[in-house]
């Protein structure tokens, strides 16, 4: 061996001898015939595992180079790539033919490759299939210059997974054509929400250096978007495997501009993808020969060696890979039972019980039949268990250790067994093992024990419950996530009442909701309360639909990092919700124990537009329209069914099994008789809507269709459908043929609709335009470029192109529009002119769109799960629509346009009422509000987007008083509590009334006996306009006391002084204006050369005011005189703060700084940086020792006042899936009274412990970018408004 191979081992032979199971390495170091089997005894006859890895590496370091390389490839296979790493470096050289015919037919490098991408090791027992995998190779190559899709297709148990593994075994072929890597992903028979985890898993493996923490993508459409951009961008160049795809629809999932190898048993699968296709038939087992050398390496002998009843056993297996394994791993452990076994496969009758599965292997019954008979009794129980799990799932042996009940040693040790008679197959990919049985196997385990699996089912629920009966698993434990996937899936699947009440209490808990969504998202939940609604359902109904509606709302959040509080968010939940009473249940008792949790007072005075939830199907709802009665609605979706409800109830009226993969659109005909749908699997079908019948198929499209609509009147119903082969077409329902085909797209056309009087047809495409073509003669009449509305994408690359994703037209059809990005267009049809435009949300792209028929309302529906409605007229958002958990994929608007119906790939059909959106969710707050919090009242004083001042119940939300439209937009606003009006009567007759305190009143009547006939409660009220003016008003009657005119500008901030006889204000005018409201007398403070942002009352005779102009004055506001200007900083300043001890103040800037400043100096005290964008917020703790200051970046930076120096900074590590680390800017700061806690406002609300810098809390609202919190002087209530006019008023628990 190499003297720099040999260093290498000694220096890292304390690390290795720690880590590695020798038993395991040694299996492949004897099959690369490194190891004899005296060698092998020898090590095995050590008694620990650590003696077992001393002994094992003493014999390495006796021999030579190959010794090194096979120990290296050994741990890569058998998941120690850290400790491999180790060793790579001082590889040692061997000639170029022995490397590359060395080991597993690949050197090192592919090794390396193949392990980092998942591709299983060649089995135990290798046979080269030459021919075949030469044939996938040669098709490999093709894909060397662009993406595309080999397939290799064949029988079950043929052995197409090891040849797709085997023909990446070459270096040659990697650095040619896939130099970025070979990725392995085992699919099998999938779910919606199975595909959604192994895209999960797939998207986590191929970003696993990034930096910053990426949330799982939450629905199959952000996974497909997000490993486009990883496979286009980060990992160019490489090959994605999908091992054993069963359906089309899986497979279109990965469709996604790479180069694909898959296996599959189904042919037609390709049809669901584009691009270039090569295939590759396995349309047979091992020949005989190869059958054979199997069985010959089974017991290491020659072919010419065998006895003759090996080629008869050869014959009986048919060919297949896994019942030679099974039969050869027989005959290693009992070498004389040839005859034996050649009589069982021959005799063997099972008679099989019918199974889903389209295996049909007697040969297999056969083999599995004579392999279990020979297993230990306890060993055969122990196998037999096995049949309770899922196809296609892996599982760790510290889940079958709970399951037998035996330490996980002891499990380890009887899989292993299993594994050596190739019963079971271990993938040493991941850490710890997972094992798994072929379908082939589980199908014959599952029919065996068919009578026992529920009694299976209740065995492991018991055993589960037994081992963690101090909580669920946590993330430390190993077997976690079989767990949280399946335990509810064995519970469902029990035989016993007990074990059925387990469910509803596992289903019905918080604590397993915010288990289970920490480790797998809140998709698993949801499908999870779809999948057992029935069972559920049995025991209450209202309690499932409770839990089933807080994911919904809230399972976004659940994507968020750090992890969001459940119980927080429970809490926010309706009263009447088992969800709200466990959350609230479990505040009271961590409150007691110091936890922080907020009461959400004013929950139940918010309207929703929420009318009726439908969950119609067990998948994805792609489409959903109304009737023309609007009575009733048709659904289609991912589970390939049509559905038909009443609209009023969700009363389920058909059910129909439509198409043979994911049904994309349905629609009603004018007369409601008939119904279309269109698919994937390019068909088209016209079924009756009272009874299902199916009445015309039509098959002419190449491609998937996307859309279907008929006309909207009954003069001549028509049929027109679009595709993904760039043909639209119209359809006369009585002929079997297409009428017309409308030539003109260039690329898949996505929408088509008829315009109200049937006359035109307007159409979207990929290709990035509108057209309408004139119905009659099917002419294109115009064409509108929609890139052309995207001038800043015009020079950018292909992918960049826009894809118009919808249109729809107006009800007098003078009008069209068409949605592409997060851009809606609408165009006047007769001259083509752009109209108006409306910009959703950048993070957003739309789905669909509609238009009201009796308002100027649009509807979209928007990926990032809303339903937005806007106003034409304005052009203004008047109301969100938020409770879908995913992806909105349709809206419509019933025929009078009262009802809003959307639909989305969290399985709901949703309706709104649109007659709220005007009284209600038209009607938005803004953020610039007051609050007063007086003895045990609070009031708030707050505009709304109609120009109008509310005054609200700060106990309630309700409303008090609201006043008329203003004729300038309201900027800021402020309240102070009026002195008491008193009436007083004597008794000699005399009424005296009047503003007074008690003290005054005792003054003017002295002790004479009296009278208080009343004692009058107000306030008084002031707004600032955009136009300069500024209103003094009494609260709550409204009345205009004072109209003051004099700021030019907008008025940016007001305030009263504490007796509420002046009133200051500041504007972009650059100048604060001190009012003595009541005689309209004014000064004017000026100085400042750019617009003032605030100002500070410092006592009754002094101002403490900050501009845009870097500079911060003081003022006498009596004599309105300047009395201090300090020059603050380079850029504009963004806040300021008072020390409560009032000798020094802070300003903070966009220059990226802040300063702590004291009065009797014009220079800084402290100046403090370190932030790395604009500091917008500043705010002194009330003991004087803490500044807190906030970024735009989301940071919050906790300083030391004496020294300037840095205590904290606020989750520094903590960076959730949001731009910045607090959603957004950090716009305002209040420590509480003991300055142990401080409050933040960004893209939510966050309280923290300041001594820790640590979060307590978070409270995510509806909207986002709050502007501010007003805070009680006991810190026990908060009151914010975020950007969609969402009124919070927060309330500590306890």
């Amino acid at each position: 061996m190499d003297e720099r191979a040999r260093s290498c081992l000694l220096s890292s032979r304390s690390k290795l001898e720690q880590d590695i199971k020798a038993s395991y390495i040694m299996d492949h170091m004897v099959s690369d015939g490194v190891l004899n089997a005296d060698e092998e005894e020898k090590v095995k006859a050590c008694t620990t595992r650590k003696e077992k890895a001393v002994a094992l590496l003493n014999l390495i370091l006796k021999k030579d180079n190959y010794a090194y390389i096979s120990f290296y490839n050994a741990l890569l296979r058998e998941g120690y790539g850290d400790l491999a790493s180790m060793l790579q470096q001082d590889l040692p050289l061997i000639s170029p033919v022995a490397e590359k015919s060395f080991l597993d037919g690949g050197t090192p490098f592919v090794q390396t490759i193949l392990c980092e991408g998942g591709v299983p090791q060649r089995p135990v027992v290798f046979v080269c299939r030459p021919e075949l995998i030469n044939r996938v190779r040669e098709k490999l190559y093709k894909l060397e210059n662009g993406f595309g899709w080999v397939a290799v297709f064949g029988m079950a148990g043929f052995g197409k997974s090891v040849l797709t593994a085997e023909a990446v075994r070459d270096e040659h072929l990697i650095k040619a054509c896939f130099p970025g890597g070979v990725h392995w992903l085992s699919v099998g028979q999938l779910d919606k929400a199975g595909l959604l985890v192994k895209m999960q898993s797939l998207c986590y493996r191929l970003d696993q250096d990034c930096q910053s923490s990426q949330r799982s993508p939450v629905t199959i459409e952000e996974a497909r978007d997000r490993l486009r951009f990883l496979m286009v961008r980060k990992h160019p160049r490489s090959l994605l495997i999908l091992d054993d795809i069963w359906d089309s629809g899986v497979l279109k999932a990965f469709d996604i501009q790479c180069r694909v190898l898959f296996s599959t048993r189904d042919r037609g699968v390709t049809d669901s993808v584009s691009g270039k296709k090569y295939e590759v038939s396995v349309d047979h087992g091992l020949e005989d020969d190869k059958a054979l050398e199997v069985l010959a390496l089974f017991v290491n002998k020659e072919v010419s060696a065998l006895p003759v009843q090996a080629r008869s056993i050869v014959h009986e297996c048919k060919g297949s890979p896994l019942v030679v394994s099974l039969i050869g791993a027989l005959l290693r452990e009992f070498p004389d039972r040839w005859r034996y076994y050649l009589k069982q496969l021959q005799n063997k009758q099972f008679k099989r019980i019918r199974k889903s599965s389209s295996y049909d292997y007697e040969a297999l019954d056969q083999a599995m039949s004579v392999s279990i008979d020979v297993l230990r009794e306890d060993r055969k129980e122990y196998y037999k268990d096995l049949s309770v799990l899922e196809k296609d799932v892996k599982v760790p042996a510290k889940v079958l250790s709970i399951l037998w009940d035996l330490e996980p040693e002891e499990a380890e040790d009887i899989l292993q067994e299993f594994v050596n008679k190739s019963l079971l197959f271990r993938d040493c990919n991941k850490r710890p093992y997972q094992y798994y049985l072929h379908d082939l196997q589980l199908d014959f385990l599952t029919e065996q024990n068919r009578y026992r699996l529920k009694d299976l089912h209740s065995k492991m629920v018991r055993l589960y419950q037994n081992h963690y009966k101090k909580g669920h698993p946590t993330v430390a434990d190993e077997e976690c996530m079989y767990w949280f996937r399946y335990l509810a899936y064995h519970m469902a699947n029990g035989n016993l009442r007990e074990v059925r009440m387990e469910l509803y209490s596992l289903m019905f808990s918080l604590d397993w909701v915010k288990a289970k969504a920490q480790m797998m998202g809140p998709a698993s939940l949801i499908n999870d309360y779809v999948e057992y609604k029935d069972i559920l359902d049995e025991e209450n109904s209202t309690v499932r639909d409770n839990f089933q509606e807080f994911l919904s709302l809230n399972g976004h959040h659940f994507e968020q990092r750090p992890f969001p509080d459940v119980v927080q968010m429970g809490l926010g939940q309706p009263d009447s919700s088992e969800v709200y009473r466990q959350a609230r249940l479990k505040a009271e008792q961590e409150t007691k124990k110091g936890a922080f949790y907020l009461e959400w007072i004013n929950k139940s005075s918010l309207e929703s537009l929420s009318r009726l939830i439908v969950r119609p199907h067990k998948g994805a709802v792609y489409y959903a329209c109304f009737s023309h009665n609007w009575q009733n609605i048709a659904s289609c979706g991912s589970d390939k069914t049509l559905q038909v409800f009443k609209s009023q109830t969700g009363e389920k009226l058909l059910e129909v099994q439509a198409h043979d993969d994911d049904v994309l659109c349905c629609a009603f005909s004018p007369d409601d008789k008939l119904i279309a749908t269109c698919s994937v699997d390019k068909k088209i079908k016209v079924w009756n809507s009272q009874n299902g019948n199916l009445l015309r198929t039509y098959d002419e499209h190449s491609e998937q269709v996307n859309h279907c609509q008929f006309t909207n009147t009954n003069r001549k119903i028509l049929l027109a459908t679009c595709s993904n082969d760039s043909f639209i077409k119209l359809w006369n329902i009585n002929r079997p043929e297409s009428q017309n085909t409308m030539f003109g797209h260039e690329g898949p056309v996505n929408h088509c609709c008829f315009s109200p009087n049937d006359q035109y047809l307007a159409s979207c495409s990929s290709d990035g335009t509108l057209k309408l073509w004139e119905v009659h003669t099917a002419n294109e009449w115009k064409s509108i470029d929609i890139l052309d509305f995207f001038p800043s994408l015009t020079d950018e690359p292909k992918e960049s192109e826009v894809v118009v994703r919808c249109s729809a037209w107006s009800s007098d059809g003078t009008r069209v529009m068409a949605a592409a990005k997060n851009m809606l267009f609408v165009f006047d049809i007769q001259s083509a002119t752009l109209l108006s435009e409306i910009k959703t949300g950048r993070h957003s792209t739309i789905q669909s769109c509609d238009f009201c028929p009796s308002s100027q309302l649009v509807a979209v529906a928007l990926s990032h799960y809303t339903v937005e409605l806007w106003d034409l007229e304005s052009n203004k958002k008047v109301a969100d629509c938020s409770g879908h958990l995913s992806w909105v994929h349709c809206v419509r608007f019933s025929p009078d346009g009262s009802i809003l119906l959307s639909s989305s790939d969290d399985q709901t059909v949703r309706l709104w009422e649109t007659k709220k959106v005007h009284p209600s969710s038209a009607v938005s707050l803004k953020r610039d509000s007051d609050v007063l919090f007086h003895h045990n009242e609070i009031s708030v004083i707050v505009p709304d987007n109609r120009k109008r001042l509310q005054l609200r119940n700060g106990k309630t939300g309700e409303v008090i008083y609201q006043s008329e439209e203003q004729e300038s937009r309201i900027r800021c606003c402020c309240l102070s509590k009026d002195p008491q009006a008193a009436v007083l009567a004597r008794e000699d007759g005399t009424v005296k009334a009047g503003v007074m305190s008690p003290k005054q009143v005792l003054k003017n009547i002295g002790w004479w006996t009296l009278q208080l006939l009343t004692l009058q409660k107000s306030l008084l009220a002031a707004l600032g306009l955009e136009n300069g003016t500024v209103k003094v008003l009494e609260m709550p009657s409204g009345n205009t006391l004072r109209t003051l005119t004099g700021h030019t500008k907008t008025v940016l901030y007001c305030q009263f002084t504490a007796d509420g006889q002046t009133l200051i204000t500041c504007s972009e005018d650059t100048t604060v204006r001190v009012w003595d409201w009541k005689s309209l007398k004014c000064k004017v403070l000026k100085g400042h050369s750019e617009r003032v942002k605030r100002f500070r009352l410092l006592g009754s005779s002094r101002l403490l005011s900050w501009s845009f102009d870097g500079t911060v004055k003081v003022w006498d506001i009596i004599t309105g005189e300047m009395i201090q200007d300090f020059s603050c900083h380079q850029g504009a300043v963004l806040s300021c703060d008072v020390s409560p001890n009032g000798g020094t103040f802070s300003s903070a800037s966009a220059d990226k700084s802040a300063k702590i400043w004291s009065f009797d100096s014009t220079s800084a005290l402290h100046i403090l940086n370190g932030h790395k964008d604009c500091v917008r917020s500043c705010r002194f703790s009330w003991d004087n020792k803490c500044l807190a200051t906030g970024d735009d970046n989301g940071e919050i930076r906790i300083w030391h006042v004496f020294d300037g120096s840095l205590l904290h900074i606020c989750a520094r590590e903590n960076k959730d899936s949001m731009e910045s680390l607090h959603g957004g800017w950090v716009t305002d700061l209040h420590f509480s009274p003991d300055s142990k806690m401080l409050v933040s406002t960004g893209g939510y609300i966050k309280w923290w412990d300041v001594e820790k810098g640590e979060s307590l809390q978070t409270f995510y609202t509806t909207g986002t970018n709050l502007k501010g919190i007003h805070v009680s002087p006991d810190f026990k209530t908060f009151v914010t408004i975020d950007n969609i006019g969402v009124l919070y008023i927060l309330r500590t628990v306890g």
